[in-house]
């Protein structure tokens, strides 16, 4: 099972309404709240410092001017994760990073174990071994496991089919049982 995402941060109501009158001490308060979860999910996508840097700034620019389209139907976090999560992947398209073409399924892929091995608990390890994947790979795995999206949802984000996202998933469970091997191995060498 996946754990509750990052960005699972109650925002009582009368912070999201002085943000939504402007207050500067609101917003600075909300980006507090949320700078680590926005550059953590940023970072597992784009697999980059700079970038995630970048990203975590168009997100709370966004939130800056998008503030009064939160309707307050959902939790606030999952809007701000929402548009955390598109720029990251408006940002891997842009600099073509994320495959054009779909990808055909394997039956072995769509039957594999999509668990995470044990190491997956060890963020050093994890965080060398997703650095080693492709950037559409890590992004599956990571919208899957740590934020909890399911494959429609992925599959809507990236403009894709569900096949392609647990392809993506199984593909890089694959990988990341191997890489997270490799490197307990060497750390316990």
């Amino acid at each position: 099972m996946s754990h509750p995402s990052s960005f699972a941060i109650d925002v009582p109501a009368a912070l999201v309404d002085r943000a939504r009158r402007g207050e500067a001490g609101a917003f600075e308060q909300i980006y507090r709240l949320f700078e680590r979860p926005v550059f953590t999910l940023a970072l597992r996508l784009t697999g980059e410092r700079e970038e995630a840097q970048d990203v975590l700034q168009d997100t709370m620019l966004k939130l800056f001017d998008r503030i009064g389209e939160f309707r307050g139907d959902s939790p606030f976090w999952g809007w701000l994760r929402q548009i955390a999560v598109n720029e990251a992947l408006m940002r891997l398209r842009r600099r073509g990073r994320l495959p054009q073409t779909e990808e055909a399924v394997d039956a072995e892929l769509e039957n594999h174990d999509v668990m995470l091995p044990a190491a997956a608990a060890d963020a050093a390890l994890l965080t060398r071994a997703l650095g080693r994947m492709a950037d559409a790979t890590r992004s599956v795995l990571w919208l899957y496991h740590a934020e909890g999206y399911t494959h429609d949802e992925i599959a809507g984000l990236m403009g894709r089919t569900p096949s392609f996202s647990k392809s993506q998933l199984a593909r890089g469970t694959r990988k990341l049982r191997e890489l997270l091997k490799i490197e307990q191995e060497l750390s316990h060498a």
